[in-house]
């Protein structure tokens, strides 16, 4: 937990490729439970313990801020990025936010990584305050485990107070050059987690790059609330070129330090780093839902449903969502982003979302579908409910699963409760509530010449997605 007069910054616009078919675009790692009940993004929010600013793009804000309900945290702010443009513009949005606070520091973090060790975390941070205060931008570097070519490097200088004056930033090098930075003792590597007075930042980066800075004062002027959200202007925030702090700022100044520190952190960037960061068996292997693993060894075996048997598995990483299947070699497991390449430029689906859709109000999941029906398994979640709407091409059929559904249909208010249902014809204008305390679950049957996601007609939404 970080003392209150600093701000954290939490930066949560990944989208979290290397981890696919778990991860995806639409859902990537910083909101997954990768290795805990929690989120990574929970856990990191969790970890300062004081109120957040939360960066995160359009699609994922209402994950963002269901999960920061769902662990008691409110974010200072939510600020939503029109598009990625890297860490630097989305530093300076918040360093603009906190311009009415002369002596305010951040703590910017990436949303994605992990951190064993909380109590090692806020000792480096407490250490980096009086660096920060002295007009220093502070980054927090890993002692190395090990040569990892994964990771940025970077070379420590002189001593300065609790930490160091940084000498050079080192892109990820080769094993050889990796393991000379870990025998010589100078180098940590990159954690991109920082320290600074706002205001510095501001300077230091308007001094290389003064259009980033205006464009993001204007991104902030053009913005406007939506809901719990601020939600960034479009033209200006879009027209920004995206650099990294470290490119745009840390690289270039002469006022970078580095506090070193131990503090069981990875930025779990393959499934090889997940599985070195998981429990494993007397054979090496992490092993997660239902698997069942024979003469198999150093793997990670992974199901999120259905059964998954491996026979004589050696290093590898089988991965089975309900929509995609990953078996991958761990020494080439980097090269996963490949498949999520290939899959775009065969425009499929897989590459950015799941069979798993996820709304404001809870989400939903196709079981199956042919020409002229589908049919969804739905979750409302407590207290939510679903735009007042109607379809012109489609008629629904609601079975209530478990929960109790409160349901609009035309004229007609009247409530649902287990193994109860309605008909809902096309053209009909209708809605479905959560009253209760519980998560409700249905199964929705559509039947229609269309029964596309787009043939919507919202009335009234709690969300702010009313069409007319």
């Amino acid at each position: 937990m970080v003392k209150a007069d600093i701000v954290p910054v939490i930066l949560s616009g990944g989208a979290g490729t290397r981890l696919w078919p778990l991860s995806r675009e639409l859902r990537p790692k910083q909101l997954l439970p990768l290795y805990s009940e929690r989120t990574l993004l929970q856990d990191t929010a969790r970890r300062v313990g004081t109120a957040p600013i939360v960066v995160c793009n359009h699609e994922h804000r209402f994950i963002v801020a269901e999960q920061m309900r769902e662990i008691g945290v409110e974010p200072r702010a939510v600020v939503i990025e029109p598009v990625g443009r890297n860490t630097a513009p989305a530093a300076a949005v918040s360093a603009l936010l906190l311009a009415d606070e002369a002596d305010a520091l951040m703590l910017v973090m990436p949303s994605d990584h992990m951190v064993r060790d909380d109590a090692a975390f806020a000792r480096a941070v407490e250490a980096a305050v009086p660096l920060a205060r002295q007009g220093r931008l502070v980054t927090f570097g890993i002692r190395p485990t090990g040569p990892n070519t994964g990771y940025g490097y970077i070379k420590r200088g002189a001593a300065l107070g609790d930490g160091f004056v940084v000498d050079r930033f080192v892109e990820k090098p080769d094993l050889a050059t990796a393991e000379a930075y870990v025998a010589s003792g100078d180098y940590t590597w990159n954690s991109g987690i920082f320290l600074f007075p706002a205001r510095l930042y501001l300077d230091e980066l308007a001094a290389r790059n003064p259009e980033m800075v205006e464009g993001c004062r204007r991104a902030l002027t053009e913005g406007a609330r939506d809901l719990f959200f601020f939600r960034l202007g479009e033209a200006a925030f879009a027209g920004l070129k995206g650099q990294s702090i470290d490119y745009a700022v840390m690289e270039h100044t002469d006022r970078a330090a580095v506090v070193p520190v131990e503090m069981g952190w990875s930025d779990i960037g393959s499934w090889s780093a997940l599985w070195q960061e998981s429990p494993q068996d007397g054979d090496g292997n992490v092993v997660l839902g239902d698997v069942i693993a024979v003469g198999s060894r150093n793997s990670y075996l992974r199901s999120e449903g259905r059964l998954v048997a491996a026979v004589g598995l050696d290093n590898l990483v089988v991965v089975a969502t309900d929509d995609a299947v990953l078996v991958a070699d761990k020494a080439h497991d980097q090269d996963v982003k490949a498949i999520v390449e290939a899959l775009k430029s065969k425009r499929r689906p897989e590459a950015s979302q799941g069979s798993r859709t996820w709304r404001p109000w809870g989400w939903f999941q196709t079981i199956d579908e042919g020409p002229r029906f589908r049919v969804k398994h739905i979750q409302v979640d407590a207290g939510a409910k679903l735009s007042l709407q109607k379809h012109w091409h489609r008629s629904e059929h609601w079975v209530v699963v478990t929960g109790t559904a409160l349901v609009t249909r035309g004229d007609d208010r009247f409530q649902l409760r287990e193994n109860e249902s309605t008909f809902i014809p096309a053209g009909t204008v209708h809605r479905v509530e959560n009253p209760g305390k519980l998560p409700l679950r249905m199964i929705e049957v559509q039947s229609g010449e269309y029964v596309g996601e787009d043939d919507i007609v919202r009335m009234d939404d709690v969300y702010g997605r009313v069409d007319g």
